[in-house]
C-alpha cells in the first residue's frame, strides 16, 4: 500500500468496460464525515446484481465499476457524531448507502422506498456528486444510518449474504405476515435467495415446499435445507395435486416462467410475492380475481427490518450456505453464477486475499 498515494488508498477489483472482466484497481474514498463510519471490509457476497452492472446489462453502468453490496467488516474509524458504533464493532453495509432522509418512507425506516430514490452502493451518483463504489474493495465509508450491527458471535462471512439475499426474502415475508407458524409457504427457485426463504420459513414454523425445475436438487432441498416437500414445477400432475393449498408463495426466479400455474396453488386471499426479475409478468386476470388473490413486488428492505433480520438470524442460528473464495476468483465466480453452479452464495474473503 505504500506505493499508493494517500488519495488512492482503497484497493479493489473493478470492471473497466461492458466485458465485465474484473481486475485490480485503486481509488480514493471520501474523507470520514461527522456522521460516517469507515469500515474495513472483511467479506463481500457475490450477487447477480454484480453481474448485471459490471456487464452493463441495464445500460446505465459507469466505469470503472467496483461491484459488491453484501458487505461485512470491522469499524476502523467513526465520525464525531456517531454514537451507534465504535472502533472494532462488526458492521454490515447493504444495497444502498444514502437516501433523502426526510420523506415519509425514510422517516418510517423504509429508505429503500425513498421518494427521491435510494443511492445504491455501487455505480450511482451520491449526494456529493461522486460515483459510489462497492464492496470488492478494502474499505468503505458510509453514513451510520445505512450501517447495520452484526452480533459478535455471528460469522462475518455468513453475515455478508444477509445484506441482499437475506433481506430480499425476509422483508416481504414479514410484510405479508408469512411468519405465522402453521401456514404454508411455497418457494420458487432454489438459489441464493430461495435457500434463505426456506431457512426463514422453517424458523417461522411454516410448512415449506420448494418448486424447482432441477430434479437434482431434491435430496439436498429435503435433507440439508429441511424443506417439507420438493416439487418439480414442470410436472403438471404434481402441480395440480397442490391446487389451492398455499397461504404464501415467494417467487425468487429471475428466468422467464409462467405465473398462472403458481397462482392456482394459492388459497383464497393467498399472496404471491415477486422478488426476482423475469423479463415480463403475465397471468390471466381470472388467476388474480377468482379467490381474491394478491401478487406483489419487493426490493430488499429498509434499515429497520434489515437490522431486525440480522438479529433474527443470530438468535435462531440461521446461516446462509456459502462458498468462500479469494477475490482473484471473482471472474470465475460470476461465470459460475450464470451457470447456476453455486451452493448457494459466493462470499469473497476480502481481508485475506485483497492485498
Amino acid at each position: 500500500m505504500s506505493s499508493l498515494s494517500a488519495k488512492d488508498d482503497c484497493l479493489a477489483w473493478a470492471a473497466r468496460d461492458p466485458s465485465g472482466v474484473l481486475s485490480p484497481y485503486s481509488f480514493s474514498r471520501r474523507a470520514v464525515g461527522s456522521d460516517d463510519v469507515s469500515l474495513k471490509i472483511t467479506h463481500c457476497g457475490v450477487c447477480y446484481a454484480d453481474l448485471l452492472s459490471t456487464r452493463n446489462l441495464h445500460g446505465n453502468s459507469k466505469y470503472p465499476l467496483v461491484p459488491g453490496h453484501e458487505i461485512a467488516g470491522i469499524v476502523k474509524e467513526v465520525g464525531s457524531n456517531v454514537h451507534r458504533f465504535k472502533v472494532g464493532d462488526h458492521v454490515g453495509v447493504g444495497t444502498y448507502v444514502n437516501s433523502c432522509r426526510s420523506c415519509e418512507y425514510c422517516n418510517d425506516g423504509q429508505e429503500i422506498n425513498c421518494a427521491k430514490g435510494p443511492v445504491f452502493t455501487f455505480g450511482r451518483v451520491d449526494t456529493d456528486g461522486s460515483i459510489t463504489q462497492g464492496g470488492y474493495s478494502s474499505y468503505i465509508v458510509a453514513h451510520e444510518r445505512y450501517c447495520f450491527r452484526i452480533p459478535d458471535n455471528y460469522p462475518l462471512a455468513s453475515a455478508a449474504p444477509l445484506l441482499c439475499a437475506g433481506i430480499t426474502v425476509y422483508a416481504p415475508m414479514v410484510h405479508h405476515k408469512m411468519n405465522q407458524p402453521g401456514k404454508s409457504l411455497g418457494v420458487i427457485g432454489l438459489g441464493g435467495l430461495g435457500h434463505m426463504a426456506v431457512k426463514f420459513g422453517k424458523a417461522f414454523g411454516l410448512n415449506v415446499t420448494i418448486f424447482s425445475t432441477s430434479v437434482s436438487k431434491e435430496e439436498e432441498a429435503l435433507s440439508v435445507l429441511g424443506a417439507n416437500r420438493f416439487v418439480v414445477s414442470s410436472d403438471q400432475e404434481q402441480m395440480k395435486a397442490l391446487a389451492k393449498s398455499f397461504d404464501f408463495i415467494i417467487d425468487t426466479a429471475s428466468g422467464d416462467h409462467p405465473f398462472d400455474p403458481y397462482m392456482s396453488l394459492l388459497k383464497t386471499a393467498g399472496v404471491l410475492a415477486l422478488v426476482g426479475f423475469p423479463s415480463e409478468v403475465k397471468f390471466s386476470p381470472a388467476s388474480l380475481n377468482i379467490g381474491n388473490k394478491t401478487i406483489s413486488g419487493s426490493l430488499v428492505g429498509g434499515t429497520k427490518v434489515t437490522q431486525e433480520m440480522i438479529d433474527f438470524c443470530a438468535a435462531h442460528k440461521i446461516y446462509p450456505n456459502i462458498e468462500v473464495i479469494p477475490v482473484q476468483y471473482a471472474n470465475e465466480a460470476l461465470e459460475r453464477l450464470i451457470n447456476k453452479d453455486v451452493k448457494y452464495r459466493f462470499v469473497i474473503d476480502i481481508e485475506n486475499s485483497l492485498k
